[in-house]
């Protein structure tokens, strides 16, 4: 009995011996056979869990949205020539002989870049008009990857936006959304082309409706968010969760040039006004009367000894103008304009903004403590040029 055990022993040794040889120097061998359990073995060793491939994507995610919108945005490309300064140096044969003829040589190209939304499959796309500006040539990259030379239609640099058009067919056009039913803490997302890395989106929320006095533009109506937008987004599409236009991203406050979660969109009701305009007259046509306002401050209101706390003070007017013909004077204070009240000068300039040109307009003012009506014949506001 002993030496059975004793030669059991020895066999169950030589056998372990041998296993371990064949796992060390041919574990295929040892696996050949037992396929089926080899996940088993693995899984056993460090446990893991994986969703299913087949699983619904989590509702607090915006694929969608952003699929939905993503195709309308293009990136914009524009290109201008350098400037080259005449320098009379330039023109020594000594200098010549080892720098060669400089005035000859063919100037570099400067390049910026912005982004663009397609508001209609006619090849219409919107922007900003401090993207195409100046530009010698607007080159196009839609999101499938084709390319286009785009031209522009007219621009409004009071609102900083501009109508550039491409000839591609099936082109992407997005569907516009209705930012007056927008609300503050609204989910939103810009879509662009921040630093030319390519398209990108971004979350945020929406920080304020409505914003004005920034200095930004003439008229300004923003759509305030927090969604980060960089230098590059300019033009870009701030859409909402359904992937529906509410704005185009314009512009942001920041100290470093970077995002720091306040940017500024042109909102929808703003853009389709311009952009019909612009297709249908080339520039965009606005009443004007030949005023220059200045609101109603605590000390303003002080100094002339009224009690108004409200509306606009007419600080100038252009001799000649519809104003200055219709009998309104420097210290009228305006108070409303075809029966809207006008609570500051941005107020202001939009209710005679939209006056059409060569008709007439009630204008009540206050002079000396008495309220006047002035019919007003509405003049065309002057194109506004920039200064290079």
């Amino acid at each position: 009995m002993r030496r059975l055990w004793l030669l059991f022993a020895q066999t169950i040794t030589v056998a372990l011996a041998l296993w371990f040889i064949v796992t060390t120097l041919k574990p295929e061998w040892a696996n050949k056979g037992f396929s089926g359990n080899q996940s088993l073995r693995m899984a056993s060793t460090v446990t893991m869990q994986e969703v299913p491939a087949n699983s619904v994507a989590s509702q607090s995610s915006y694929r969608n949205a952003a699929k939905r919108a993503m195709p309308s945005v293009v990136n914009i490309y524009t290109s201008k020539e350098a400037k080259q300064t005449n320098n009379p140096l330039l023109n020594d044969p000594f200098l010549k002989r080892f720098f060669g003829d400089q005035q000859n040589q063919q100037a570099e190209k400067q390049v910026s870049l912005g982004s663009g939304v397609i508001l209609s499959p006619e090849g219409y796309i919107l922007t900003n008009n401090h993207v195409v500006e100046a530009a010698e040539e607007i080159d196009i990259v839609l999101a499938d990857g084709r390319k286009s030379i785009a031209k522009v239609i007219g621009t409004d640099p009071e609102t900083d936006l501009a109508v550039i058009k491409i000839d591609l067919p099936d082109l992407p056009a997005i569907t516009l959304g209705h930012p007056e039913q927008a609300s503050v803490g609204d989910v939103v997302l810009a879509v662009g082309n921040p630093f030319g890395v390519g398209q990108t989106v971004t979350m945020g929320i929406i920080s304020a409706l409505g914003r004005n006095h920034l200095d930004i533009n003439t008229f300004e109506n923003f759509i305030q968010t927090d969604a980060a937008i960089n230098p590059g987004n300019s033009g870009g599409a701030l859409v909402d969760v359904n992937g529906n236009l509410l704005g185009i991203n314009t512009a942001i406050y920041s100290r470093s040039g970077g995002s720091l979660g306040i940017g500024f969109a042109i909102p929808v009701t703003t853009i389709k006004t311009v952009m019909e305009s612009i297709i249908k007259n080339g520039q965009v046509v606005r009443g004007w009367i030949g005023v220059e306002p200045q609101d109603i401050t605590p000390e303003l209101a002080e100094s002339f000894g009224i009690k108004q706390k409200s509306g606009a003070i007419i600080a100038g007017v252009i001799r000649g103008g519809p104003a200055d013909k219709a009998g309104i004077k420097p210290g009228d204070i305006l108070l409303a304009i075809e029966g809207k009240p006008v609570a500051d000068t941005t107020e202001m300039l939009n209710l005679i903004a939209q006056l059409p040109p060569n008709q007439k307009a009630k204008i009540a003012v206050l002079r000396n403590t008495a309220e006047s009506t002035f019919e007003v014949f509405i003049g065309k506001r002057p194109v506004l040029k920039r200064e290079e």
